[in-house]
């Protein structure tokens, strides 16, 4: 072939071809819409979270660390932060152990009246706290069902440690059996029934094989209901009269001494109240990575 004849044939385009597709590449057009929304929750959590938490703090300590200090040793703070302390150490086991027994029942067996029995361990989540304290105040108030009965055998339980006791177990009960029950739901019961087979009696297979199972779903749990028992307000300052150095819980001193115009000892309190619910959010973050990490070994 001469080099005239080469020169005849047609020359491949590429140029034309990488133009071509250069059109057909769609354009992108940017969208201010995931912006917006982003700023709005941002701005909506400032006012309602990040500004009212930094402003507890900066009341609390804007007088130096000395006046917050001696804030935490008023006789009141202490016998507030004690009476706390032994609400929730006594309710928190109280509803683990009927949060254990509830959801066993729960996921293990099919009886009428299950749905019956869920909805009424979720009561504490629809019903008003103060609604509910209510109702411990016409069950053993003086003037309550019980109430003739109690005063006549000298048992004080309104306006006192134990009416505090029955309102704080009240709103902290459904955590620990709505944690617990999808967990054995999801498990089965096959590692139990084989347990069984091998000669292990009720008590050794709960502890042995159910006990590991659900560690970190309990364990979140007793954390969701040491919170809620150490934070609660509304069915306390119901039942307690709010009696300084007597039945005054730790929520119950903010408001007291607030409305004393003591406001740095009620922002004081409220820091210590704070700093709970951070270490609070810390232990439910590592337990939901803990737990996430386990399921995904699983699958």
């Amino acid at each position: 072939m001469t080099p005239n004849e080469e020169a005849s044939f047609p020359q491949p385009h590429f140029h034309t071809t990488q133009a071509n597709s250069n059109k057909q590449k769609p354009t992108k057009t940017r969208s201010f819409v995931p912006v917006i929304l982003i700023g709005v929750a941002l701005g909506y959590l400032a006012l309602m979270l990040y500004i009212p938490a930094i402003n507890v703090f900066y009341q609390a300590f804007k007088n130096g660390v000395g006046p917050f200090v001696s804030n935490l040793t008023r006789e009141d703070f202490l016998s507030a932060a004690k009476l706390t302390v032994l609400l929730a150490l006594i309710a928190v086991p109280v509803n683990t152990v009927f949060g254990l027994c509830a959801a066993w029942a729960i996921a293990r067996h099919k009886f009428p009246g299950r749905t019956l029995i869920l909805s009424i361990i979720d009561l504490p989540f629809s019903i008003s706290p103060v609604v509910a304290g209510l109702m411990i105040v016409l069950l053993y108030g003086r003037n309550g069902w019980f109430g003739g009965w109690l005063q006549e055998h000298g048992i004080k339980i309104i306006f006192a440690f134990p009416g505090m006791l029955l309102a704080t177990a009240f709103v902290s009960m459904p955590f620990v059996a709505r944690e617990v029950i999808p967990v054995l739901e999801e498990l089965g019961s096959d590692q139990e029934e084989a347990a069984q087979t091998l000669g292990a009696n009720s008590w050794q297979t709960f502890w042995r094989v159910t006990l590991p199972n659900i560690r970190w779903g309990l364990l979140y749990g007793l954390i969701l209901t040491n919170a809620r028992a150490m934070g609660e307000f509304g069915a306390v300052s119901v039942v307690s009269g709010n009696i300084a150095g007597k039945t005054q819980s730790l929520p119950l001193f903010v408001e007291d001494t607030y409305k004393q115009y003591e406001t740095e000892a009620a922002y004081s309190a409220a820091v210590i109240l704070a700093l709970l619910a951070v270490v609070t959010l810390v232990l439910k973050g590592i337990l939901e990575r803990k737990t996430g990490v386990k399921s995904t070994k699983a699958h």
